[in-house]
Protein backbone atom coordinates (compact mmCIF):
# COMPACT_ATOMS: atom_id res chain seq x y z
CA UNK A 1 0.00 0.00 0.00
CA UNK A 2 1.40 3.10 -1.12
CA UNK A 3 2.10 6.02 1.42
CA UNK A 4 3.04 9.34 1.47
CA UNK A 5 5.91 10.32 3.26
CA UNK A 6 5.87 14.20 4.55
CA UNK A 7 8.75 16.15 6.35
CA UNK A 8 7.26 19.44 7.18
CA UNK A 9 8.26 22.68 8.51
CA UNK A 10 9.68 23.94 5.21
CA UNK A 11 7.92 26.85 3.03
CA UNK A 12 6.83 26.46 -0.38
CA UNK A 13 8.35 28.89 -2.37
CA UNK A 14 8.81 28.98 -6.11
CA UNK A 15 6.26 28.45 -9.54
CA UNK A 16 3.51 25.91 -10.84
CA UNK A 17 1.22 25.40 -13.40
CA UNK A 18 -1.96 24.49 -12.70
CA UNK A 19 -3.19 20.96 -14.15
CA UNK A 20 -6.39 21.00 -16.06
CA UNK A 21 -9.49 20.03 -13.86
CA UNK A 22 -11.01 16.35 -13.28
CA UNK A 23 -14.47 17.68 -12.93
CA UNK A 24 -14.16 19.26 -16.17
CA UNK A 25 -12.61 16.37 -17.85
CA UNK A 26 -14.98 13.67 -16.94
CA UNK A 27 -18.16 15.00 -18.35
CA UNK A 28 -16.48 15.74 -21.42
CA UNK A 29 -15.14 12.24 -21.72
CA UNK A 30 -18.35 11.34 -21.20
CA UNK A 31 -20.45 13.81 -23.69
CA UNK A 32 -17.63 12.16 -26.17
CA UNK A 33 -19.98 9.11 -26.55
CA UNK A 34 -22.21 11.24 -28.52
CA UNK A 35 -19.75 12.26 -31.19
CA UNK A 36 -19.96 9.85 -34.32
CA UNK A 37 -15.94 10.62 -34.85
CA UNK A 38 -13.18 11.71 -32.85
CA UNK A 39 -12.99 14.30 -29.84
CA UNK A 40 -9.83 15.15 -28.92
CA UNK A 41 -8.92 16.88 -25.34
CA UNK A 42 -6.12 18.69 -24.54
CA UNK A 43 -4.46 19.63 -21.20
CA UNK A 44 -6.30 16.68 -19.81
CA UNK A 45 -5.02 15.36 -16.43
CA UNK A 46 -3.30 12.32 -15.35
CA UNK A 47 -5.52 10.87 -12.78
CA UNK A 48 -6.90 7.51 -11.94
CA UNK A 49 -10.55 8.78 -12.37
CA UNK A 50 -9.55 9.68 -15.78
CA UNK A 51 -8.31 6.48 -16.49
CA UNK A 52 -11.58 5.08 -15.30
CA UNK A 53 -13.63 7.48 -17.82
CA UNK A 54 -11.43 5.86 -20.46
CA UNK A 55 -11.75 2.60 -19.26
CA UNK A 56 -16.14 3.05 -19.59
CA UNK A 57 -15.27 4.72 -22.92
CA UNK A 58 -13.19 1.72 -24.31
CA UNK A 59 -15.44 -0.98 -23.04
CA UNK A 60 -18.71 0.73 -24.88
CA UNK A 61 -16.63 0.17 -27.77
CA UNK A 62 -14.19 3.46 -28.19
CA UNK A 63 -10.69 3.74 -29.31
CA UNK A 64 -9.27 5.49 -26.83
CA UNK A 65 -5.61 7.26 -27.41
CA UNK A 66 -3.61 8.52 -24.45
CA UNK A 67 -0.27 10.20 -25.23
CA UNK A 68 0.49 13.08 -22.51
CA UNK A 69 -2.27 15.39 -21.69
CA UNK A 70 -4.12 14.71 -24.99
CA UNK A 71 -6.71 12.41 -25.04
CA UNK A 72 -7.83 11.11 -28.37
CA UNK A 73 -11.85 9.03 -28.27
CA UNK A 74 -12.97 7.55 -31.19
CA UNK A 75 -16.64 6.93 -30.71
CA UNK A 76 -17.76 6.05 -34.02
CA UNK A 77 -17.61 1.95 -33.29
CA UNK A 78 -19.99 2.27 -29.68
CA UNK A 79 -21.60 -0.97 -29.47
CA UNK A 80 -22.41 -1.84 -25.72
CA UNK A 81 -25.00 0.28 -23.56
CA UNK A 82 -23.85 -1.62 -20.24
CA UNK A 83 -21.04 -0.62 -17.69
CA UNK A 84 -19.76 -3.33 -15.30
CA UNK A 85 -19.79 -3.02 -11.47
CA UNK A 86 -16.45 -2.72 -11.01
CA UNK A 87 -15.43 0.40 -14.04
CA UNK A 88 -18.59 2.24 -12.18
CA UNK A 89 -17.30 1.68 -8.58
CA UNK A 90 -14.06 3.37 -9.77
CA UNK A 91 -15.88 6.56 -9.97
CA UNK A 92 -18.64 8.32 -8.51
CA UNK A 93 -19.13 10.27 -11.30
CA UNK A 94 -19.48 7.75 -13.62
CA UNK A 95 -23.17 8.65 -13.10
CA UNK A 96 -22.40 10.65 -15.94
CA UNK A 97 -22.35 8.42 -18.72
CA UNK A 98 -25.98 7.72 -18.09
CA UNK A 99 -27.65 10.44 -20.34
CA UNK A 100 -24.85 9.67 -23.43
CA UNK A 101 -25.33 6.09 -23.24
CA UNK A 102 -28.87 6.35 -23.15
CA UNK A 103 -28.88 9.09 -26.38
CA UNK A 104 -26.26 7.07 -27.80
CA UNK A 105 -27.78 3.75 -27.82
CA UNK A 106 -31.20 3.59 -27.02
CA UNK A 107 -30.75 1.92 -23.89
CA UNK A 108 -28.41 1.44 -20.85
CA UNK A 109 -27.80 -0.61 -17.97
CA UNK A 110 -25.00 0.42 -15.07
CA UNK A 111 -24.47 -0.21 -11.65
CA UNK A 112 -25.06 2.86 -8.49
CA UNK A 113 -21.82 4.51 -8.50
CA UNK A 114 -18.66 4.52 -6.46
CA UNK A 115 -16.17 7.36 -5.45
CA UNK A 116 -15.85 9.93 -2.66
CA UNK A 117 -18.28 8.78 0.33
CA UNK A 118 -20.18 12.06 1.01
CA UNK A 119 -23.07 11.10 1.94
CA UNK A 120 -26.48 10.94 -0.09
CA UNK A 121 -25.66 12.52 -3.10
CA UNK A 122 -28.45 14.04 -5.51
CA UNK A 123 -28.29 10.60 -8.12
CA UNK A 124 -32.33 11.16 -7.75
CA UNK A 125 -31.69 14.66 -9.53
CA UNK A 126 -30.32 12.81 -12.19
CA UNK A 127 -32.68 10.40 -12.93
CA UNK A 128 -35.71 12.55 -12.06
CA UNK A 129 -34.68 14.68 -15.41
CA UNK A 130 -33.66 11.86 -17.23
CA UNK A 131 -36.90 10.39 -16.93
CA UNK A 132 -38.63 13.90 -17.94
CA UNK A 133 -36.73 13.53 -21.22
CA UNK A 134 -38.22 10.11 -21.87
CA UNK A 135 -36.26 7.71 -20.13
CA UNK A 136 -37.92 4.59 -18.58
CA UNK A 137 -35.49 3.89 -15.56
CA UNK A 138 -35.76 0.81 -13.42
CA UNK A 139 -34.02 0.27 -10.18
CA UNK A 140 -33.71 -2.93 -8.57
CA UNK A 141 -30.53 -5.00 -6.88
CA UNK A 142 -28.21 -1.73 -7.45
CA UNK A 143 -28.64 -1.87 -11.07
CA UNK A 144 -30.32 1.37 -13.36
CA UNK A 145 -32.39 -0.58 -16.28
CA UNK A 146 -32.64 2.16 -18.77
CA UNK A 147 -35.02 2.17 -21.94
CA UNK A 148 -35.66 4.98 -24.32
CA UNK A 149 -38.50 4.79 -25.53
CA UNK A 150 -38.27 6.57 -29.82
CA UNK A 151 -34.69 6.64 -30.91
CA UNK A 152 -34.17 10.65 -29.02
CA UNK A 153 -34.75 11.91 -26.21
CA UNK A 154 -37.96 14.48 -26.09
CA UNK A 155 -37.43 17.74 -24.76
CA UNK A 156 -39.02 19.31 -21.76
CA UNK A 157 -39.17 21.71 -18.62
CA UNK A 158 -37.09 20.29 -15.96
CA UNK A 159 -36.68 21.93 -12.49
CA UNK A 160 -34.15 21.25 -10.25
CA UNK A 161 -35.03 21.27 -6.21
CA UNK A 162 -30.73 22.11 -6.12
CA UNK A 163 -28.46 23.02 -8.46
CA UNK A 164 -26.73 19.90 -8.85
CA UNK A 165 -23.49 20.19 -11.29
CA UNK A 166 -23.56 16.41 -11.79
CA UNK A 167 -27.36 16.55 -12.73
CA UNK A 168 -26.81 19.76 -15.00
CA UNK A 169 -24.36 17.81 -16.83
CA UNK A 170 -26.34 15.07 -17.94
CA UNK A 171 -29.71 16.66 -18.63
CA UNK A 172 -27.13 18.81 -20.94
CA UNK A 173 -25.35 16.07 -22.68
CA UNK A 174 -28.70 14.00 -23.04
CA UNK A 175 -30.93 16.75 -24.34
CA UNK A 176 -28.25 18.18 -26.56
CA UNK A 177 -29.44 15.73 -29.81
CA UNK A 178 -33.06 15.59 -28.16
CA UNK A 179 -36.18 16.15 -30.20
CA UNK A 180 -37.20 19.45 -29.58
CA UNK A 181 -36.12 22.12 -26.63
CA UNK A 182 -35.15 21.72 -23.48
CA UNK A 183 -35.16 23.93 -20.58
CA UNK A 184 -32.88 23.51 -17.19
CA UNK A 185 -34.45 25.29 -14.10
CA UNK A 186 -32.38 25.73 -11.42
CA UNK A 187 -29.36 24.73 -13.45
CA UNK A 188 -25.75 24.73 -11.40
CA UNK A 189 -23.62 27.41 -12.37
CA UNK A 190 -20.01 26.16 -12.00
CA UNK A 191 -17.44 26.94 -14.68
CA UNK A 192 -17.39 23.11 -15.37
CA UNK A 193 -20.94 23.34 -16.83
CA UNK A 194 -19.83 26.21 -18.85
CA UNK A 195 -17.04 24.54 -20.60
CA UNK A 196 -19.18 21.46 -21.50
CA UNK A 197 -21.60 23.81 -22.96
CA UNK A 198 -18.63 25.15 -25.39
CA UNK A 199 -18.01 21.85 -25.86
CA UNK A 200 -21.19 20.56 -26.92
CA UNK A 201 -21.49 23.75 -29.12
CA UNK A 202 -18.74 23.08 -30.92
CA UNK A 203 -20.16 20.22 -31.91
CA UNK A 204 -22.60 21.41 -32.96
CA UNK A 205 -25.13 21.82 -29.99
CA UNK A 206 -27.22 24.80 -29.60
CA UNK A 207 -27.15 25.26 -25.70
CA UNK A 208 -27.94 28.71 -24.26
CA UNK A 209 -27.78 30.47 -20.80
CA UNK A 210 -24.25 27.82 -19.58
CA UNK A 211 -23.42 29.74 -16.34
CA UNK A 212 -26.74 31.13 -15.49
CA UNK A 213 -29.58 29.68 -13.87
CA UNK A 214 -31.55 28.46 -16.55
CA UNK A 215 -30.14 27.18 -19.44
CA UNK A 216 -31.88 26.63 -22.69
CA UNK A 217 -30.85 23.76 -25.15
CA UNK A 218 -32.64 23.32 -28.59
CA UNK A 219 -32.23 19.63 -29.64
CA UNK A 220 -30.02 18.72 -32.82
CA UNK A 221 -29.96 15.86 -34.66
CA UNK A 222 -25.64 14.59 -34.34
CA UNK A 223 -22.87 16.17 -32.99
CA UNK A 224 -19.94 16.26 -34.68
CA UNK A 225 -15.84 15.84 -34.43
CA UNK A 226 -14.35 18.89 -32.49
CA UNK A 227 -10.98 19.54 -30.10
CA UNK A 228 -11.10 20.75 -26.63
CA UNK A 229 -8.61 22.77 -24.16
CA UNK A 230 -9.53 21.19 -20.53
CA UNK A 231 -10.40 24.70 -18.27
CA UNK A 232 -7.42 24.72 -15.26
CA UNK A 233 -8.92 22.80 -12.28
CA UNK A 234 -9.58 25.51 -9.98
CA UNK A 235 -9.77 23.22 -6.64
CA UNK A 236 -6.01 22.03 -7.57
CA UNK A 237 -5.32 26.01 -7.51
CA UNK A 238 -6.93 26.40 -4.15
CA UNK A 239 -4.84 23.66 -2.74
CA UNK A 240 -1.39 24.55 -3.71
CA UNK A 241 -2.20 28.14 -2.30
CA UNK A 242 -3.40 26.87 0.83
CA UNK A 243 0.11 25.10 1.15
CA UNK A 244 1.77 28.04 0.39
CA UNK A 245 0.25 29.70 2.81
CA UNK A 246 -0.24 27.21 5.67
CA UNK A 247 4.19 26.47 5.21
CA UNK A 248 4.49 30.34 5.31
CA UNK A 249 5.91 30.27 1.77
CA UNK A 250 5.80 32.51 -1.51
CA UNK A 251 4.14 31.04 -4.90
CA UNK A 252 3.18 32.15 -8.27
CA UNK A 253 0.54 29.73 -10.18
CA UNK A 254 -0.12 30.23 -13.77
CA UNK A 255 -2.45 28.60 -16.25
CA UNK A 256 -5.23 28.91 -13.57
CA UNK A 257 -8.70 30.94 -14.18
CA UNK A 258 -8.37 33.24 -11.38
CA UNK A 259 -11.97 34.73 -11.84
CA UNK A 260 -13.51 31.57 -10.85
CA UNK A 261 -11.70 31.65 -7.57
CA UNK A 262 -13.42 35.25 -6.53
CA UNK A 263 -14.76 33.94 -3.26
CA UNK A 264 -11.91 32.18 -2.01
CA UNK A 265 -9.24 35.00 -2.34
CA UNK A 266 -10.97 37.10 0.50
CA UNK A 267 -10.62 34.05 2.40
CA UNK A 268 -6.98 34.42 1.62
CA UNK A 269 -6.84 37.90 1.70
CA UNK A 270 -8.79 37.78 5.54
CA UNK A 271 -6.13 35.35 7.22
CA UNK A 272 -3.11 37.78 5.84
CA UNK A 273 -1.86 36.72 2.96
CA UNK A 274 -0.54 39.31 0.40
CA UNK A 275 -2.17 38.41 -3.35
CA UNK A 276 -1.40 39.56 -6.53
CA UNK A 277 -4.05 39.09 -9.48
CA UNK A 278 -4.38 39.16 -12.79
CA UNK A 279 -6.27 36.97 -15.64
CA UNK A 280 -4.41 33.87 -15.86
CA UNK A 281 -2.09 33.89 -12.56
CA UNK A 282 -1.88 34.68 -8.88
CA UNK A 283 0.92 35.08 -6.57
CA UNK A 284 1.00 34.55 -2.57
CA UNK A 285 3.01 35.39 0.29
CA UNK A 286 2.13 34.45 3.17
CA UNK A 287 2.20 36.53 6.80
CA UNK A 288 4.66 35.67 9.57
CA UNK A 289 1.32 34.32 11.32
CA UNK A 290 -2.44 34.03 9.51
CA UNK A 291 -5.05 34.84 11.18
CA UNK A 292 -8.34 33.52 11.62
CA UNK A 293 -10.81 33.59 8.45
CA UNK A 294 -14.04 34.10 10.71
CA UNK A 295 -16.84 32.61 8.74
CA UNK A 296 -16.71 30.38 5.97
CA UNK A 297 -19.50 28.85 4.55
CA UNK A 298 -19.69 26.83 1.55
CA UNK A 299 -22.32 27.19 -1.70
CA UNK A 300 -22.90 26.28 -5.32
CA UNK A 301 -21.00 28.13 -7.62
CA UNK A 302 -20.41 31.28 -7.48
CA UNK A 303 -20.21 30.53 -3.13
CA UNK A 304 -17.30 29.70 -1.56
CA UNK A 305 -16.43 25.99 -3.03
CA UNK A 306 -17.18 22.55 -0.57
CA UNK A 307 -14.12 21.06 -2.70
CA UNK A 308 -12.16 23.79 -1.10
CA UNK A 309 -13.62 23.38 2.48
CA UNK A 310 -11.23 21.38 3.65
CA UNK A 311 -7.37 22.29 2.42
CA UNK A 312 -8.69 25.68 3.75
CA UNK A 313 -9.57 24.38 7.38
CA UNK A 314 -6.07 22.88 7.13
CA UNK A 315 -4.50 26.53 6.79
CA UNK A 316 -7.05 27.87 9.45
CA UNK A 317 -5.60 24.59 12.42
CA UNK A 318 -2.65 27.35 12.59
CA UNK A 319 -4.53 31.15 12.31
CA UNK A 320 -4.61 33.18 15.32
CA UNK A 321 -8.16 33.27 16.56
CA UNK A 322 -11.73 30.84 15.74
CA UNK A 323 -12.72 30.31 12.33
CA UNK A 324 -16.08 28.82 11.42
CA UNK A 325 -17.42 26.30 8.97
CA UNK A 326 -20.58 26.26 7.75
CA UNK A 327 -21.19 23.01 5.41
CA UNK A 328 -24.08 23.77 2.70
CA UNK A 329 -23.57 21.96 0.01
CA UNK A 330 -22.46 17.80 1.10
CA UNK A 331 -23.53 15.56 4.28
CA UNK A 332 -20.31 14.07 5.80
CA UNK A 333 -17.71 16.37 4.76
CA UNK A 334 -15.69 16.52 7.74
CA UNK A 335 -14.38 13.09 7.79
CA UNK A 336 -10.96 14.58 7.07
CA UNK A 337 -11.57 16.88 11.21
CA UNK A 338 -10.68 13.59 12.96
CA UNK A 339 -7.03 12.83 11.06
CA UNK A 340 -6.09 16.92 11.41
CA UNK A 341 -6.90 16.59 15.22
CA UNK A 342 -4.56 13.34 15.47
CA UNK A 343 -2.18 16.25 13.82
CA UNK A 344 -2.70 18.69 17.19
CA UNK A 345 -5.59 20.87 15.39
CA UNK A 346 -8.65 21.66 17.79
CA UNK A 347 -11.73 21.80 15.72
CA UNK A 348 -15.10 20.92 17.17
CA UNK A 349 -17.91 19.64 14.85
CA UNK A 350 -21.49 19.72 15.51
CA UNK A 351 -23.72 19.27 12.61
CA UNK A 352 -22.87 20.95 9.82
CA UNK A 353 -20.91 23.27 11.46
CA UNK A 354 -16.97 23.11 12.23
CA UNK A 355 -15.15 25.18 14.60
CA UNK A 356 -11.87 25.72 14.57
CA UNK A 357 -9.41 27.09 16.99
CA UNK A 358 -5.82 27.89 15.57
CA UNK A 359 -3.34 26.48 17.59
CA UNK A 360 0.50 27.49 17.35
CA UNK A 361 2.13 24.06 15.49
CA UNK A 362 0.84 20.70 14.17
CA UNK A 363 3.04 17.81 14.74
CA UNK A 364 3.19 14.54 12.36
CA UNK A 365 1.17 12.03 12.55
CA UNK A 366 0.22 8.69 10.83
CA UNK A 367 -3.15 9.60 9.00
CA UNK A 368 -5.46 8.47 6.80
CA UNK A 369 -7.08 9.85 3.40
CA UNK A 370 -10.80 9.96 4.18
CA UNK A 371 -11.62 11.09 0.71
CA UNK A 372 -10.37 13.13 -2.37
CA UNK A 373 -10.37 16.93 -0.73
CA UNK A 374 -9.90 14.93 3.28
CA UNK A 375 -6.57 13.60 1.51
CA UNK A 376 -5.49 17.33 -0.09
CA UNK A 377 -6.08 18.61 3.55
CA UNK A 378 -4.10 16.18 5.39
CA UNK A 379 -1.12 16.85 2.63
CA UNK A 380 -1.33 21.07 3.24
CA UNK A 381 -1.42 19.99 7.30
CA UNK A 382 1.65 17.65 6.84
CA UNK A 383 3.96 20.18 4.89
CA UNK A 384 2.92 22.82 7.56
CA UNK A 385 3.31 20.29 10.21
CA UNK A 386 6.73 19.54 12.37
CA UNK A 387 8.32 15.81 12.03
CA UNK A 388 7.12 13.58 9.73
CA UNK A 389 3.77 12.81 8.51
CA UNK A 390 2.56 9.67 6.85
CA UNK A 391 -0.54 9.68 4.89
CA UNK A 392 -2.39 6.56 3.63
CA UNK A 393 -5.31 5.77 1.50
CA UNK A 394 -3.64 7.47 -1.70
CA UNK A 395 -6.31 6.25 -3.80
CA UNK A 396 -8.90 9.34 -3.05
CA UNK A 397 -5.56 11.61 -3.42
CA UNK A 398 -4.55 10.31 -6.56
CA UNK A 399 -8.53 10.72 -8.10
CA UNK A 400 -7.71 14.29 -8.36
CA UNK A 401 -4.26 15.40 -7.66
CA UNK A 402 -1.39 14.76 -11.09
CA UNK A 403 2.03 14.16 -9.63
CA UNK A 404 1.34 15.90 -6.46
CA UNK A 405 4.41 14.82 -4.57
CA UNK A 406 6.86 15.93 -7.61
CA UNK A 407 5.05 19.13 -7.93
CA UNK A 408 5.59 19.95 -4.25
CA UNK A 409 9.10 18.84 -4.36
CA UNK A 410 9.74 21.51 -7.37
CA UNK A 411 8.36 24.08 -4.28
CA UNK A 412 10.55 22.93 -1.87
CA UNK A 413 8.31 20.28 -0.19
CA UNK A 414 9.97 17.54 1.32
CA UNK A 415 7.78 14.57 0.89
CA UNK A 416 7.83 11.18 -1.18
CA UNK A 417 5.49 8.48 -2.21
CA UNK A 418 7.07 5.10 -0.07
CA UNK A 419 5.91 2.09 -1.77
Amino acid sequence: MEKLKITGGVPLVGELAVQGAKNSALPLLAAAVLVKGKTVLHNCPDLTDVDAACKILSYLGCRVHREGGTVEVDASRVNRYDVPDDLMREMRSSIVFLGAISARMHAAQISFPGGCELGPRPIDLHLLGLRQLGLHIKEEYGLLDCELNGKRFVGSRISFSFPSVGATENIMIAAATALGQTVISNAAQEPEIIALAEFLNQCGAKIYGAGKSTIVIEGVPVLTETEYRVIPDRIVAVTYLCAAAATGGEILLTDVFTDQLDSVFPVLDQMGCKLRISDRSVYLKAPLRLKAAKTIRTMPYPGFPTDAQAPVMAVTTLASGTTIFVENVFESRYKHVGELVRMGANIKVEGKVAVVEGVRSLYGASVESTDLRGGAALVVAGLAASGVTTIGSLNHIDRGYEKIEENLVKLGGRIYRET
